[in-house]
């Protein structure tokens, strides 16, 4: 098989995600997954789609993640992982979409309103 590649996004995180057949090595910006998503939590989510479908030696995952927090990127690469793995076999989608891994999360930060301190926050009202 031929890589495949795939983006994900989550809030201002993109992940671009290349999959090839492997032993499950999965490489984020050039650092084991690991070693970048310190939190076990955050290893979980990233590995769930592989999880789900049994697969977690199977490929080998190259990943380049930018913008956005730790969660975001995590669940950025969630999604882009699970995008990759519906193109190598659109079987696994049926799967996949009943744990809830297809669906991208369409949740952004609110903009900031003019005359505001944040997006819907007032300043103190004074009735004197």
């Amino acid at each position: 098989m031929e890589s495949v590649n795939a983006i994900g996004r989550r809030k201002a995180a993109v992940a671009r995600v290349m999959l090839r057949d492997g032993k499950g090595k999965i490489t984020v910006n050039d650092r084991d997954f690991k070693e970048y998503f310190g939190a076990e939590t955050l290893q979980y989510v990233v590995t769930q789609p592989l999880v789900a479908l049994n697969a977690t030696d199977r490929y080998d995952i190259t990943v380049n993640l930018d913008g956005g927090g730790v969660k975001g990127q995590a669940e950025a690469l969630r999604l882009g992982i699970t995008r990759a793995l519906v193109k190598v076999d659109p079987e696994n989608k049926s799967t996949l979409k009943a744990s809830g891994f297809v669906t991208r999360d369409p949740r952004e930060v609110e903009r900031k309103k003019p005359g505001r301190p944040k997006a819907r926050k007032r300043f103190q009202f004074s009735k004197r």
